[in-house]
């Protein structure tokens, strides 16, 4: 296989401040993977062999609780670092990691990750910044799970999820990965059967499109006043 050009890693936040050669030296140092649709990147409690840039596709992170529940904890998207154990001071992964469709990703072994945080301190500042924001993300959840109504939630995690990944078409802002009712049930803490209520109620108001592992918001600002409590249609 042929070497590696920075120009996959150039202009990705995690790499921002970064000089041209230091760009070679980290890309030179990575392998190209290409991972199938439901195809495990890692899973938990793993040894953290690895740390991973996601450059193409999009992966479910999922946790795994003793008694056998699985919750959605976040999805990763292009241009987002994966896997990065040592980041939390950890020797395995703290969660399952699923290709929700196929993907392109560069991998690192996790030995290097001393290294590079010693050797690019803007990576490492870059690193650090992600991992405040998804840990923000996870005590925002836990806020929602909390003190919202289920309705709530689930239109809370159509607008993240649309903000993240939507892509615009004619019929309104779709969801640009296959996301099936169970998916989002286990984003927001709820059951299939009332994710499947919910949608089907909110496509005869217009306000969504879905199909078998497809939404389309076709309103996202009533999507939003159901997030904020200020409008009960359901």
């Amino acid at each position: 296989m042929g070497s590696l050009d920075r120009t996959l890693i150039a202009g990705l936040s995690v790499f921002e401040g970064l000089s041209a050669a230091e760009l070679d030296r980290i890309v030179g140092q990575a392998t190209s993977l290409r991972i199938a649709r439901d195809q495990s990147v890692f899973e938990q409690e793993q040894e953290a062999h690895s740390f991973f840039l996601l450059l193409d596709g999009h992966v479910r992170v999922v946790k795994s609780t003793p008694d056998g529940h699985e919750v959605t904890v976040r999805y990763i998207s292009p241009g987002e670092l994966m896997g990065i154990a040592h980041a939390l001071g950890r020797t395995t992964y703290p969660a399952n990691a699923i290709a929700a469709a196929d993907c392109v990703a560069l991998a690192w072994p996790s030995q290097l990750w001393p290294t590079f945080a010693a050797d690019f301190p803007s990576f490492s500042a870059n690193t650090y910044k992600a991992v405040g924001s998804r840990l923000q993300d996870a005590h925002t959840r836990v806020i929602e799970m909390s003190t919202e109504q289920v309705n709530q939630r689930v239109a809370h995690a159509l607008l993240k999820l649309v903000k993240q990944t939507g892509k615009k078409t004619e019929e309104g802002i779709v969801i640009d990965f296959p996301i099936s009712r169970q998916d989002i049930a286990e984003m927001t803490g709820t059951t299939l059967h009332t994710v499947s209520r919910l949608l089907s109620a909110w496509e005869d108001q217009g306000l969504v499109k879905s199909g078998r592992q497809k939404v389309t918001v076709v309103e996202p600002h009533r999507l939003l006043l159901i997030a904020e409590g200020r409008e009960q249609k359901s």
